[in-house]
């Protein structure tokens, strides 16, 4: 076996790879062997095939399986061997393949294409100057937050009369057009109304002061403006919700008013737990901010290392094998059009000039992440998703069994793994370059990431 490298420049090689007859000659015959043993071919016992009948009926398929098969195992160990960053993988090389005739011919020619990584340098010190932004938190976003809380664990409690925000629980029942019930009408029990949801003022009015027991007359089809919501509070079918023109009378059973949880220690200690150090009003106020500042830090983070990814790719000079890259994205979906190609490509790019940055980064700084620190980050992704279903006081153990459960998916382990790492090429760029912290509003903030 012969394998010619030809540089065509520092990101593109051509290899040549030669395959003579020395080379497949004993694999070949090996498997000629074994399919003499194991052909079942009509007229002749088992393993009693001429050998002459087994090579012209299998001899061009199998030659082309072990040709295959060396080319194959060569082009990656070539690969290994000379430590090789391609991008992509392998093409074949029309320009240079010559004809492959597995009937005639004894020795095979194979030529492909090869994309490489650039090597860069990349320059961290401390005369590159980096912004990072703090968000402030102020009053106004305590205050917000503290409402979200007393309303996530507020209750419904019985109330004398209707007002707006009351829910008001009852039973209907269709009327003719004499304002007698229907009798055989459409007549659901039970069904929960909000008040505030009613879009007619109108009918709005005539709820407020109602107490239990009386009885309101409405068109529910104005009240909501809603056909397919009126379908489920009547229980009754897509059709009939669309041709439906008649008032139902309302006999108010039950009236509940929603109240926000108040601002005590019971409420400290249903958030925060029955041993927790938040007793008062002022210790409750600032943990509240201390846990916002966490979650803007957040962004303040993610703010930053867009700003820093940006910044390495244009400071970064990197030379890539564009023509080549171009080819291997369709090769690799051929349903992907020329034009979607070239729409595409720039944000592509990007992104493999950013995964070579980060991969230089990683490397010349010997970056790991243990699987200790694995499932710690997985741990507190998990808390953070209790918290999102309020869930403020999960187990050890259901924490950790979620947070394995996540580890054991293949998608989920790449995902968590890969942000940890660039979370530690995120600290070694703080740490080499000189950071401008500049303390901004939420707004000044959000208009920044528009």
């Amino acid at each position: 076996m012969n394998i010619i490298r030809e540089n065509v420049d520092e990101v593109n090689i051509l290899l040549k790879i030669k395959i003579e007859k020395s080379d497949y000659g004993e694999p070949v015959a090996k498997s000629l062997k074994e399919y003499r043993k194991n052909a079942a071919i009509p007229g002749f016992r088992p393993g009693k095939v001429p050998e002459g009948i087994i090579r012209k009926r299998f001899g061009k398929s199998i030659l082309a399986e072990e040709v295959n098969k060396i080319l194959s195992e060569s082009l990656s160990k070539f690969i290994v061997d000379e430590k090789l960053p391609i991008l992509g993988e392998p093409l074949p090389n029309e320009e240079n393949q010559k004809p492959i005739d597995f009937e005639n011919d004894e020795d095979f020619e194979f030529a492909f294409d090869i994309g490489l990584a650039p090597e860069v340098n990349i320059t961290l010190d401390k005369r590159s100057k980096f912004d990072y932004y703090t968000i402030k938190v102020d009053e106004e976003m305590i205050d917000k937050q503290v409402e979200a809380i007393c309303s996530q664990h507020g209750t419904n409690e019985p109330a004398p009369e209707v007002v707006e925000n009351a829910m008001a629980r009852g039973d209907f029942a269709q009327l003719g057009e004499e304002g007698n019930e229907v009798e055989e009408g459409i007549r659901p029990e039970g069904v929960l109304l909000a008040i505030e949801r009613i879009k007619d003022s109108e009918i709005k009015s005539a709820f407020t002061g109602k107490k239990v027991g009386d009885r309101v007359v409405f068109d529910p089809v104005k009240a909501f403006e809603n056909r397919h919501e009126v379908g489920h509070m009547l229980n009754i079918s897509h059709e009939d919700a669309e041709a439906l023109n008649s008032n139902f009378s309302f006999i108010i059973k039950e009236i509940n008013v929603f109240k926000p949880a108040e601002v005590n220690e019971d409420l400290f200690k249903k958030v925060y737990g029955e041993d927790s150090e938040v007793k008062t009003v002022k210790d409750f106020r600032g943990k509240v901010k201390e846990e916002i500042a966490g979650s803007l830090k957040q962004s303040s983070e993610y703010k930053f290392s867009i700003d820093t990814r940006d910044a390495l790719i244009n400071k970064t000079d990197m030379a890539l094998p564009e023509a080549f890259l171009k080819r291997w994205l369709k090769a690799k979906n051929e349903k992907l059009t020329d034009e979607q190609v070239e729409n595409e490509f720039g944000s592509f790019l990007n992104d493999l000039r950013w995964q070579i940055i980060t991969d230089t980064i990683i490397k010349e700084n010997d970056l790991k992440v243990s699987d200790e620190e694995a499932l710690d980050y997985a741990r507190r992704v998990a808390v953070s998703q209790f918290y999102q279903y309020g869930m403020y006081n999960a187990t050890n153990e259901q924490v950790d069994s979620f947070a394995k459960m996540m580890l054991e998916k293949q998608e989920e382990r790449e995902r968590l793994y890969r942000k940890l790492y660039e979370d530690k090429v995120m600290a070694v760029v703080k740490e080499k370059v000189s950071l401008r912290e500049k303390e901004v509003t939420n707004d000044e903030f959000t208009r920044m990431m528009k």
